[in-house]
């Protein structure tokens, strides 16, 4: 018998997302700040429990808005350099409790060294939470990570 856990069933959860931007950082350097630095440009530092093994959860907390948000999850797929996929469960404001998967992918871009980051976020209860997710992602979290990633190689 298999100790693992099931992956998610997101068939009565049919809302998506997916975002793809150019980051100008190196895989190399964009892998582990999914997988080791979390802490240095999306969870609070020191309020993160988080160790990239297939199979393990983590936990961490976000600050918007001077409020605190945990976020709880487990690692499904790793593949260094190239993608990480993982669940990712919220509160009310977020996915509503329901075990959603975040999946990105990561690509040496075409030109200029950086990667080409094509992130998929799926499983929500509604549509009205995919788009709330998407204007996150794609406005706010991404380029918070291109900024500060940059600034690492600068």
């Amino acid at each position: 018998m298999s100790s693992a856990l099931p992956r998610p069933d997101l068939s009565a959860r049919p809302y998506g997302l997916t975002v793809e931007r150019v980051m100008r950082a190196a895989p190399e350097v964009v892998y582990p700040a999914w997988t080791e630095g979390f802490d240095t440009w999306f969870a609070e530092p020191g309020l993160i429990r988080m160790r990239a093994v297939v199979g393990e959860p983590y936990v961490f907390v976000t600050r918007h808005e001077s409020e605190l948000h945990p976020h709880y999850g487990r690692f499904l797929a790793l593949e260094p350099f190239r993608l990480v996929e993982l669940t990712w469960v919220t509160g009310a404001a977020g996915t509503a409790g329901a075990e959603t998967v975040v999946t990105v992918e990561l690509a040496p871009a075409a030109e200029g060294g950086g990667t080409r980051l094509r992130l998929a976020h799926a499983g929500f209860y509604d549509q009205g939470a995919a788009e709330r997710h998407d204007e996150a992602w794609a406005h706010h979290v991404l380029p918070h990570l291109d900024d500060v990633l940059a600034g690492r190689q600068g």
